[in-house]
């Protein structure tokens, strides 16, 4: 089993069933637990009260490694001529039932199975993929791994929920270890206790008191402590377009060093889709301070941006490292967050906002709400003077 690592299965997977589908099998593999399955549209199930082919999966019984990607493949080519013919018999197949309480060690297992699958699901976008998972799912996976081995006396439900209690109730870390085992627990088809999600705890950003956020004065003060031109270039682009600390290595600036026909000049820049969020445009607030931080003259410092050597966190991370060194007196993120509430100030509708940004529009509303609520109270209150006035 550990032949592969789970990138790699993931990968040969996807191959193989992009085999099967130019072959037009009707037929595809995927991993369930740390097994292969097969799903494609199969006869009733003998005593099925459905008398029309559907959606359905055959265990296979074959491990996610070389050998066993291998014959799955032989056997998906079989099933997929059995269907052709109608030949196909329930009867050679049982289905895999259930599971045995697991130890540290079968989950050890059946994390790497669920990472295999995680990674196979995201094939299109496997930097971002990385990404998500080390900081998402990795740190809670391996907590879990843990309780179950130094706690062996637990059930496989006990320790998910000893690892989720073992965090502050109100931390954002409880929150997403919740989800992260939510997830794994979907995985393996394990009934989790009903009030599990409710043991995530009570953090919310809307909840997160409001961010001692730094003003335009104290944004242009701290640009002037930078010393090294690219990394200035850097900070001028976060706080004008509000972008991720990775952000800024994976954009496309060909617009923001354009100059039109007409003589005017554009303003924007593309957030590529390497990046954890995916592609797309955004534009700055304020737009003077793209003169005012020269960024049309792109000045990228020299950062491994590699990302079959390094990661997307790794990337923002040696941003956060350089505002220390550079004594900045607030976070990266909050000139993120200053930009945000900036583009509410200006009156821009939060969908709009929120797709510059990056991430749907109820975690926007969710993270900015306190601002939002402002804006919307103001823009009532000033339409209720004009009628009144009128």
């Amino acid at each position: 089993m550990s032949s592969l690592t789970p990138k790699s299965c993931a990968t040969q997977l996807h191959q193989i069933n992009q085999r099967l589908k130019l072959a037009q099998m009707g037929v595809q593999l995927e991993l369930r637990g740390q097994m292969l399955a097969l799903r494609g549209t199969l006869p009733p199930k003998p005593g099925s009260s459905k008398t029309q082919p559907h959606q359905q999966r055959i265990s296979l019984k074959l491990p996610a490694t070389a050998a066993g990607l291998k014959q799955a493949e032989r056997e998906a080519k079989v099933v997929a001529a059995q269907i052709i013919t109608e030949t196909f018999d329930w009867e050679k197949y049982r289905i895999w039932q259930g599971r045995e309480r697991l130890d540290g060690e079968a989950i050890a297992q059946q994390i790497w199975a669920f990472e295999t699958k995680f990674f196979q699901q995201r094939q299109d976008n496997l930097a971002s993929a990385q990404s998500t998972w080390d900081g998402t799912y990795a740190p809670y996976l391996r907590k879990l791994a843990s309780v179950a081995q130094s706690s062996r006396k637990l059930s496989l439900a006990e320790a998910f929920c000893t690892t989720l209690e073992s965090l502050p109730n109100h931390a954002r870390s409880r929150q997403i270890c919740c989800t992260a085992l939510v997830a794994f627990a979907e995985f393996l088809k394990l009934e989790l206790p009903e009030n599990f999600k409710q043991l995530g705890g009570t953090y919310s950003p809307s909840k997160v008191k409001r961010r001692d956020l730094p003003n335009d004065d104290a944004i242009l003060a701290a640009y002037e402590q930078i010393g090294n031109p690219a990394w200035k270039f850097v900070y001028g682009m976060m706080a004008t377009y509000g972008l991720r600390n990775h952000e800024v290595f994976f954009c496309d600036y060909s617009r923001l060093k354009l100059r039109a026909p007409d003589g005017k000049t554009h303003t924007t820049v593309e957030v590529l889709d390497t990046t954890k969020t995916g592609e797309h445009e955004v534009w700055p607030f304020y737009p003077e301070w793209i003169d005012r931080f020269d960024l049309r003259n792109v000045r990228l410092p020299p950062v491994n941006t590699d990302l079959s050597q390094t990661t997307l966190q790794r990337v923002g991370q040696q941003v956060t490292r350089q505002f220390k060194r550079y004594g900045v007196p607030f976070s990266p993120y909050d000139l993120r967050h200053a930009w945000a509430v900036r583009t509410i100030h200006f009156g821009i509708p939060d969908t709009v906002a929120a797709k510059m940004m990056g991430h749907s529009v109820a975690i926007h509303t969710r993270t900015y709400h306190k601002w939002i609520t402002r804006r919307d109270q103001q823009s009532a209150v000033e339409a209720a003077m004009r009628r009144y006035q009128g």
